[in-house]
């Protein structure tokens, strides 16, 4: 009987351990970054074409490899970083384990320009499938160059994995952000399909924060600055009106690695305590220095989890330092009250002395006895005549009289209300909303209960579906234009679906690298809610939504759906309740929201009587 246990070929090895290394296109993305950074490069330039599915390339003007370094260099296991296990506990590099070229070599086409500043002659290497093709030496710049071609194209199962264009560009941005982020003593530069879509110089790290969200961001960061024996602090949190309803511009480094910590996230969001709006998430990018000794990061193979050796005190560290700052710059609130400058002394009035105010009065005032007095007084000089003229006028049958104080409401006791309004009791189909949430209305077999919210949101959904679809949305044309500001990765993002939006109703007059100009909106739509819209559809496209439903016009109608639905709380009279009652149930699915949430339930006598007995 044969052995069972066998050893994997090699490029069978390599491939399975790809699937650990190398995810999506952002994966090699990562990685080719750090290298670059590692090789103590200058200028960091990544090329990417359809996303990352077609090519990967990393240029830098590092130091370099000799002609055997650039094959080792696809070995597993082969680094440069450490030459012990002991050195994982006081890395100071990005990458050490040596199988991130090893897996990008197993699972597509790989081509490696490199040269050394004190060899004549560079080294050209092509790979295919962990297999070396050709090797020749060429005339290239100092430095290195990395292109990965095809990827996955010898799992086709792995590339049908990948998810569109949009999402796996969004991803790739991404991972540039983490990178250039830290590393703001390197010039970045980023170009998809031929255009630019990044050019970072080197800058401190607040304008490298302004270069890459854009320049509304400058006003909106808070400094923050700690520095302890265990741990320092340095970096920017957003202020709370600027909170974001997704997990969005959240950024943690560990000794400039970017790293994932819920639990020091936990931190910065309890200093952020009752400061935020409900569901909201606070902005930050912060940079925590520790000694290399007290990590551990080799503990997750993408290695954005890092383990501390103190984590209770960094968290208090933490949360102390944000707090703080909050308070410094009048953030968050402090024991002292808000002064009201009006009540402020005027400079010119400072030098004078303070000098008491006089009131005049009169010692000998007595209220009763003036009063007394006067009605003496004037007794005193009515005589009889006078007295015969006030009653002038007057008609001693009182017929007058009557009809004069005929019209005089007397006061009584009042009119108790009644339970339903009287315009909700007036009408027809028996309408009534509970709590401004639910709207209940009486039908043949019993009553019907409707959540206004959800059921707005399928009315509003089957009609931008259908206006998007049929590319007929209605316009008005704006008296003035709307300006709407974003970073550069969010308008591409809403170039990508320009003319779904135009379909739609929206009609642009500018689309710059960080400004959106609107001149019309959809019918319906008011100016104040287009930032909110686009923002949902943002945060909806980030969280890859678009692969999960049918198409790019289905997501823009859900999008619109939430952000233009009226919300649980609002106050809707007869008109409107029955308004929506007979727009939902005219819909092609009114029993379900556009997010598969139950819109309605019904209620017969029978369950009524059962709820009495």
């Amino acid at each position: 009987m044969p052995n069972a246990i066998q050893l994997l070929p090699t490029h069978v090895a390599n491939q399975i351990a790809a699937g650990e290394v190398v995810q999506r296109p952002s994966s090699i993305v990562k990685e080719l970054l750090e290298n670059a950074i590692d090789a103590a490069a200058t200028n960091i330039q990544l090329v990417v074409k359809e996303s990352g599915k077609t090519l990967v390339q990393v240029i830098d003007n590092g130091i370099g490899m000799s002609p055997v370094d650039a094959e080792l260099c696809f070995e597993r296991h082969a680094t440069s970083k450490i030459s012990s296990a002991q050195d994982l506990f006081s890395l100071t590099t990005k990458g050490f384990r040596g199988e991130a070229l090893a897996s990008i070599a197993a699972i597509a086409h790989v081509e490696l320009k490199t040269r050394r500043d004190q060899d004549e002659l560079g080294t050209l290497l092509r790979i295919e499938g962990s297999k070396i093709s050709s090797k020749d030496l060429i005339s290239v710049s100092k430095g290195t160059s990395i292109a990965v071609k095809n990827l996955f194209y010898n799992i086709p199962a792995r590339r049908n994995f990948l998810k569109s264009n949009n999402v796996e560009l969004r991803h790739v941005i991404e991972e540039f952000y983490r990178t250039a982020l830290i590393h703001t003593e390197l010039h970045f530069l980023m170009y998809h399909n031929g255009k630019e879509l990044f050019n970072l110089p080197a800058s401190n790290f607040r304008q490298r924060i302004v270069n890459i969200f854009g320049n509304k961001t400058n006003t909106r960061l808070v400094p923050v600055s700690e520095h302890t024996e265990v741990i320092s602090v340095d970096g920017f949190v957003g202020k709370p009106e600027y909170a974001r309803k997704s997990r969005g511009e959240q950024f943690f480094f560990v000794n400039k690695r970017f790293i994932k910590s819920p639990y020091l996230h936990h931190a910065v969001c309890a200093a952020f305590d009752g400061l935020l709006p409900p569901k909201a998430f606070p902005s930050y990018y912060l940079n925590l220095t520790v000694n290399p000794n007290t990590i551990d990061i080799n503990i997750h193979p993408t290695k954005t989890e890092i383990k501390f050796e103190d984590e209770h005190t960094i968290y208090a560290v933490l949360r102390a330092a944000i707090k703080h700052s909050l308070g410094q710059f009048s953030i968050a609130p402090t024991l002292d009250f808000d002064r009201d400058k009006n009540l402020d002394t005027p400079y010119q009035y400072n030098p004078k002395s303070v000098r008491m105010p006089s009131i005049d009065t009169d010692p000998n005032f007595n209220p009763f006895a003036s009063t007394a007095s006067t009605t003496k007084n004037i007794s005193k000089k009515l005589s009889a005549s006078d007295w015969e003229g006030l009653y002038v006028g007057l008609d001693s049958k009182g017929n007058d009289n009557k009809n004069k104080y005929s019209s005089l409401r007397l006061e009584s006791d009042p009119i108790s209300e009644a339970l339903f309004d009287e315009e909700q009791v007036s009408n027809k189909y028996k309408t009534f909303q509970i709590q401004n949430k639910y709207i209940v209305n009486t039908i043949k077999s019993g009553m019907v209960i409707i959540h206004q919210n959800r059921a707005h949101q399928r009315i509003l959904y089957e009609d931008f579906l259908k206006k998007i679809t049929l590319k007929k949305g209605g316009s008005q044309k704006l008296l003035f234009t709307v300006d709407l500001d974003f970073n550069k990765a969010e308008i591409n993002t809403l170039k990508s679906i320009q003319e779904q939006l135009e379909h739609s109703g929206f009609v642009f007059d500018n689309f710059a690298k960080e400004k959106l100009t609107v001149s019309a909106l959809p019918v319906g739509v008011e100016s104040d809610n287009v930032q909110a819209i686009f923002r949902q559809i943002i945060d909806d496209i980030d969280s890859d939504l678009p692969d999960t439903h049918f198409s790019t016009s289905d997501l823009l109608a859900k999008s619109f759906a939430n952000s233009l639905s009226i919300n649980s709380g609002k106050t809707l009279n007869s008109k409107e309740q029955e308004f929506l009652v007979n727009s939902l149930f005219a819909c092609k699915e009114p029993m379900l929201s556009p997010f598969n949430k139950k819109v309605y339930i019904t209620m017969d006598l029978d369950e009524i009587d059962n709820k009495f007995n």
